[in-house]
């Protein structure tokens, strides 16, 4: 999978200000595609999400911050003359049909609440923080990586969140994404400050 970037409206709250430069050169290929593909991702996450709102404030929560990156990210689409794959989509539309695929999973997965809803949350953040590092090894561009670095600490905080909730209510969660050292170290340590 993939992942994306970010502009200058959308950037405040995210990581830069409403002062940073936007970058002048143009975006690489693997740029583009990383940058389209996140505008869904972060969308596949906020409409899940909406979807399990019945399960407990944190969905409610974490969805809010979800629409900040799924904004985020439109920001910079715009900022580079992009056009935006999730124009005109409906909640749980995509045009990535591997993301379409995985919306339906993932909210029949959860749709049972409390500790499956929790999991399918944990599943969401860690597929973000995954598909964010692959990203970020092809991002040549300053304004991309802050946006990817501040995305990657909020979806770091999502996963506390989620963990938090799902092993104090005796639930268990084995990585899928990220290997089991990287997922200990995130969710073994305190909230990060800052992000969204």
């Amino acid at each position: 999978m993939k992942w994306t970037t970010l502009p200058l409206l959308a950037l405040v709250g995210v990581g830069c200000t409403d002062t940073d430069p936007p970058s002048v050169s143009p975006l690489s290929s693997e740029e583009i595609a990383g940058l389209r593909f996140s505008r869904e991702e972060e969308k596949l996450a906020r409409d899940v999400y909406g979807d399990l709102t019945a399960s407990g404030p944190i969905f409610s929560n974490i969805q809010t911050s979800e629409q900040r990156h799924f904004d985020a990210i439109g920001g910079l689409l715009v900022a580079y003359g992009l056009d935006n794959p999730a124009e005109r989509l409906t909640a749980g539309e995509f045009k990535d049909p591997e993301l379409a695929a995985l919306y339906q999973d993932l909210v029949q997965r959860g749709a049972p609440g409390g500790l499956s809803a929790l999991g399918v949350g944990c599943t969401i953040e860690e597929l973000d923080l995954h598909d964010l590092a692959t990203a970020q090894m092809t991002v040549a561009h300053p304004d991309l990586e802050t946006v990817y670095d501040n995305l990657a600490l909020g979806s770091r905080n999502h996963l506390r969140a989620f963990y938090g909730n799902l092993t104090a209510g005796g639930g268990s969660y084995t990585p899928i994404w990220l290997d089991q050292a990287t997922f200990d170290a995130i969710v073994t340590t305190p909230k990060e400050q800052g992000g969204n």
